[in-house]
Formats: structure tokens, C-alpha cells, sequence
């Protein structure tokens, strides 16, 4: 059962620890939690085709938890702007098999699920995965609140606007910051009615923004804290960070580490990314000036 224990102390942005069920074990790891990004998928923006076989799945898990990943995330399916969805049955067979291998290999890793099909979900974890990671926040399933209450593990949901196909034609907001604040407001009353326990909110960096935004929404993030859920921020190698510095998401991992390092000071709980080691960096630099 996932919960943030807030710090009431001018001295501290961030929460000192979560504490959730896994198999029957609580775990409580400390936080701020890196959590590495896995796509066994070919058309990933980053590094889409590298990991398509079980040796190099599971070699790049055995590297992001040396490296002191606390959460291993595994998506099958490309969500990047323009990119074309598989169906359920081919997200599946990318999925369940890497998944497998991953549990028998690393029994005690923790395992977060990146899919927005309820179905994919609940076959995922009847294999062993512990967390949910939507990012249409049930928008995409009308199934998915439902399923996550029957399943009773957390579930990371995220803002969008639009859909992949279509999210960055001129993404339009009243104030970034308050419109997803308000999403989100009115997805927790959704998910607590339906009976889920642990949500994590996470703001959707690039999905549906512009550069502008994006950077509105960064420097915004210390509001998200009212409401009080743990936030989680994806924002590795993304466009908003190598468009910005002229570059590519190969050479963005400078720019990544600077926005990683806002993101935390301004109270991000939890970091999604490509580079475990430079982020677990930047969680130790922010936690010394923090103390």
C-alpha cells in the first residue's frame, strides 16, 4: 500500500519514503526513487531496437540496478509523438515473455508495467509485476480505474493532452500548471471512488506541450504538492531539453541531470529515466544541500 509521508519541515522538498505491498513483503524504500526506463520496443524516440532479446533485456536490468534504480519500468509499445499503437495482442506477446525473464532473473526487483490497456495490466501482474504506469490516466480504457481497484497495486498516472498521434498540433491550456492540477484533482476522486489506494501523479513532459510549457510546468511543480500525492517526473533526453539546446536526444544527457536536478528541488518525489547513474548523482548532490 503506497503512501507519502511528508516531512513537515521547511528544510526538506521531498518525501522521506514510500511504503507499498509487494506480493505480501512492504517495502519502503527511501526517496527520492529513480525508476529505469526499459522499451523492449523498436521505435522508442531514445533507444528504441536495443533491447529486443532476453540477454540484453535482462543485461540492461542487471545495469540500472547496479546503478541503484529502485523501480524498473517496462514498456511495449511507443507512446512517442507520431508514433502508430500495436494492439493488445502484440503488445502483449512483446511483453509478457520479457517480463517473465525479468522476474525469474531479478526476483527482488521491483516492477512497474508502462501500458494503458487494463487487459495488458492484469496479465501483468498475474506474472509477477508490481506497479502500474498509465499514461492516458484511465483515458484510454474505461476499464483501467476498475481493474486497478481489483488488483489493489499502485498505479502512476499521467497528464496528456490529446493522444500520441495528435498530442503536439498545437497543445492549448488556460494556465498549464492549474489545468493539471484540476486533471488530476478530479482523477483521484474517480480512482478512490472505484476503489484504488495508491496513486502517483505524473505531469506528462511532452505529451501535449509545447517547449514553452514544458518549462512552465518544470518551474510549477513545487504546486503539485497540493495535492498530495507522491509526483513522479519523466523528463529524460526529451525534446524539450534537446530542441532547447540545439542538439539530439543522444547529447542530451547534460541538459537531462540540470532538469532532473530542478525537478527534485522543486519537490519531484520520483525520476523516470534513461541514465540511472547520472540521476542517482543528482539525488545524492540535492539531498547534501537539502540536509
Amino acid at each position: 500500500m503506497l503512501h507519502s509521508n511528508l516531512i513537515k519541515s521547511k528544510n526538506t522538498i521531498f518525501s522521506q519514503f514510500y511504503s507499498f505491498n509487494c506480493g505480501g513483503k512492504l517495502i519502503a524504500p527511501e526517496l527520492p526513487l529513480v525508476m529505469g526506463i526499459l522499451n523492449i520496443t523498436p521505435d522508442s524516440f531514445y533507444d528504441g531496437g536495443k533491447y529486443q532479446n532476453e540477454k540484453s533485456i535482462l543485461k540492461r536490468v542487471e545495469q540500472m540496478l547496479s546503478e541503484g534504480a529502485g523501480i524498473i519500468d517496462i514498456g511495449a509499445v511507443s507512446t512517442r509523438p507520431g508514433s502508430q499503437s500495436v494492439d493488445k495482442k502484440e503488445e502483449h506477446n512483446r511483453l509478457i515473455p520479457a517480463l517473465k525473464a525479468v522476474v525469474k532473473e531479478f526476483p527482488d526487483a521491483i516492477i512497474s508495467i508502462d501500458t494503458y490497456r487494463s487487459a495488458v495490466a492484469a496479465a501483468a501482474v498475474s506474472e509477477g509485476a508490481h506497479i502500474i504506469n498509465d499514461i492516458s490516466a484511465g483515458g484510454f480504457d474505461a476499464k483501467m480505474f476498475d481493474t486497478i481497484a481489483k488488483l489493489n497495486v499502485p498505479y502512476i498516472m499521467m497528464h496528456m493532452q490529446g493522444t500520441p498521434q495528435n498530442m503536439q498540433l498545437n497543445p492549448q491550456y488556460d494556465d498549464v500548471v492549474n489545468d493539471i492540477i484540476l486533471f488530476f484533482a478530479k482523477k483521484i476522486t474517480q480512482l478512490t471512488r472505484a476503489g484504488a489506494k495508491d496513486i502517483i501523479v505524473d505531469p506528462g513532459f511532452g505529451f501535449g506541450k509545447t517547449v514553452e510549457q514544458n518549462y512552465e510546468l518544470l518551474n510549477g511543480l513545487d504546486y503539485f504538492k497540493t495535492i498530495e500525492a507522491p509526483l513522479m517526473v519523466g523528463i529524460s533526453r526529451k525534446s524539450m531539453i534537446y530542441k532547447l539546446l540545439e542538439t539530439t536526444s543522444e547529447e542530451a544527457l547534460n541538459g537531462t541531470s540540470v532538469a532532473h536536478s530542478i525537478a527534485l528541488m522543486k519537490g519531484a518525489d520520483m525520476l523516470r529515466v534513461h541514465d540511472v547513474k547520472e540521476a542517482v548523482q543528482a539525488i545524492k548532490i540535492i539531498k547534501a544541500l537539502t540536509n
